[in-house]
């Protein structure tokens, strides 16, 4: 699943380059002593939901989808997890059990540290401190992102779109249009969006009859980027659970700011 701009690729850039990128190559040379790189496939599970964590699983490459599930098996899709995000990080610095099961959706270099090592190195480096914690502010962040985009859109059909742009935000452009591979199901889909199968299903089969979009295979192109905006209006102005902004866009909040006075309600963030 898997995009909006401007805070979207903020925060993707400080999820990646925050933590193990920002550290000093000193700091960097003493995590890479504590670590454990292990290559998974797609469909992985790294931990799940209610287990006490033995560690913390700081992706490498790749991408794998956070979820929480309820006693009658309904399934929601609380975020997908980019290149150099850690996993686990608030159960294992809260002493808390896992909030939520994380299971890759394509191949991926995942670094594991165990809970103590994790720890001790936080204590002793406190610049690794310090980007642990806006690790977590960041996902807090996308958190309220999530809930905005699932409560706050007003029809199945942005959401859809919302997360076709979001998915394909870092996909190679070329001459037929933003290329990206989906690795998700549409049921997946419905699970991170907060719609149901068949209305993904639907969504998308519009979108192809529009020619906005083209699917094939596990490939996702998207054809008519600017439709798939028009769609969204003024909610594309604010990120959403997988991006954020654009600069244009953000520009176009701007012109209408200055010519309404101020944004919809509906749209104003905290």
């Amino acid at each position: 699943m898997r995009l909006e701009q401007g805070n979207s690729s903020c925060r993707q850039q400080f999820a990646a380059a925050s933590f193990l990128s920002a550290l000093s190559p000193s700091v960097a040379g003493a995590f890479e002593a504590i670590k454990v790189t292990t290559t998974y496939p797609s469909g992985a599970v790294l931990f799940v939901e209610g287990e006490t964590p033995r560690g913390v699983f700081v992706l490498s490459t790749g991408r794998a989808k956070l979820s929480i599930g309820s006693a009658s098996g309904k399934v929601m899709i609380l975020r997908i997890a980019k290149p150099g995000e850690i996993l686990g990080l608030h159960a294992v610095v809260s002493s808390a059990v896992f909030q939520a099961t994380a299971q890759t959706i394509e191949p991926c270099h995942v670094s594991f540290v165990r809970r103590d090592e994790f720890l001790r190195f936080l204590r002793v480096h406190p610049q690794a401190a310090l980007e642990a914690a806006k690790q977590l502010s960041a996902s807090y962040q996308e958190a309220c992102e999530q809930i905005r985009a699932i409560g706050l859109c007003d029809s199945a059909r942005k959401k859809v779109a919302r997360f076709v742009l979001e998915w394909a935000e870092n996909g190679e452009a070329r001459q037929d249009g933003i290329r990206a591979t989906l690795t998700l199901t549409h049921e997946e889909i419905g699970q991170l969006i907060g719609t149901s199968r068949e209305t993904i299903t639907r969504a998308l089969g519009d979108f192809r009859a529009r020619r906005w979009i083209l699917i094939k295979g596990s490939t996702l192109v998207i054809q008519n980027k600017s439709a798939l905006e028009d769609l969204l209006g003024y909610d594309s102005y604010f990120p959403s659970s997988l991006g954020s902004p654009h600069a244009e866009t953000a520009s176009g909040a701007r012109t209408y700011m200055n010519s309404h006075g101020s944004l919809p309600l509906a749209n104003a963030r905290a």
